[in-house]
């Protein structure tokens, strides 16, 4: 009797023990399912995400392209590449010397075209150059010229290379359709009696020729 009671004992903590084996395989089962589940779905925005960012870019560079082409095509209108009209700009230096040129610029339409700046004077040595020749718009258009001098002088007049100075002038003129309007920027001194600072001078000189067909 014994015997079989302990038999039977035995044999029900086997089965509590493989039950229990059995709930905690289920468990771990169950835990793993949920986990590649998760994985998956962080798989899935992952690639969501990355499909967006790749459309984001897409239109970037979209953007960018249409961005270009109208720049190119203001370009074209307003710098007026697609008209038959020029302008055509001379840098002339008959200062003598007196005066240094230490900078020049000159600006169309306010858009700097021709920029040189030189303290050691090499300015000086240039006394005619053309420093623009473009396609514009028929019409109104504005140049603007900025000179910085300094004077140049020897023994008791040395005291001149402490001046430094700005000459600058405005001229406004009209370029018509089918024409190439030259304009030629003379740095001079003026006529008469004047002190050292207000002598030099910018005078425009305007001619206007047919544009001929290429």
């Amino acid at each position: 009797m014994l015997l079989r009671t302990l038999m039977l004992l035995l044999v029900l903590g086997v089965g509590t023990a493989r039950a229990q084996d059995d709930g905690e395989g289920a468990a771990d089962v169950a835990g793993a399912a949920d986990s590649v589940s998760a994985e998956q779905e962080v798989a899935e925005f992952n690639r969501e995400l990355q499909t967006v960012e790749e459309k984001v870019s897409h239109l970037k560079e979209r953007v960018f392209a249409s961005k270009a082409t109208l720049q190119l095509l203001k370009e074209l209108v307003i710098d007026g590449a697609t008209v038959g009209s020029k302008v055509a700009i001379w840098h002339i230096n008959r200062l003598g010397g007196g005066y240094t040129m230490e900078a020049a610029q000159y600006f169309l339409n306010g858009k700097n075209v021709w920029s040189k700046v030189d303290p050691g004077g090499s300015l000086d040595n240039i006394p005619e150059v053309k420093v623009l020749e473009q396609s514009v718009t028929p019409g109104k258009h504005n140049l603007q010229v900025h000179l910085v001098l300094r004077g140049k002088g020897y023994r008791i007049f040395s005291y001149l290379r402490t001046y430094q100075f700005k000459v600058q002038s405005t001229y406004t003129f009209k370029v018509e359709d089918g024409k190439l309007s030259i304009i030629r920027v003379i740095a001079d001194r003026r006529g008469g009696f004047c002190n050292f600072v207000d002598c030099p001078d910018i005078r425009f000189d305007p001619r206007v020729e047919n544009l001929r067909e290429e």
